[in-house]
């Protein structure tokens, strides 16, 4: 009696041999029958996994605001030095030719008429 109870534990363990293939090609994986509807998914797991990638998306576009907004502040800040630099150059280059109260007065008009015109 114990060579059978023996003989399905060493049966479990060894895969069963389907022998040799018709066509010869014992190398080749063997196939699974095609079951279309295998793959199908309930409808709670792909609503889940439409919610997920919904806020995975919400989430990279938020990321990718924050850095666009970033880049143009950065982008500003830049341009609005460069405005003041070349503007302190102009004053700089007018004071060479005229007075320095005569400039102060052009600024201060000049401030007034952006200050009216924007």
């Amino acid at each position: 009696m114990s060579d059978t109870a023996a003989a399905p534990e060493a049966s479990a363990s060894i895969p069963k041999s389907l022998g040799l293939r018709k066509n010869g090609k014992q190398w080749h994986a063997p196939k699974k029958a095609f079951r279309p509807s295998s793959g199908l998914t309930p409808y709670e797991k792909r609503n889940k996994d439409r919610i997920a990638l919904a806020t995975m998306k919400a989430k990279e576009k938020e990321l990718k605001d924050e850095k666009e907004a970033a880049h143009e502040a950065r982008v500003t800040l830049i341009r609005e030095r460069r405005k003041a630099k070349e503007e302190k150059e102009r004053y700089e280059k007018l004071a060479t030719k005229m007075h320095a109260k005569r400039v102060e007065r052009l600024k201060r008009k000049e401030k007034r008429n952006k200050l009216i015109n924007t």
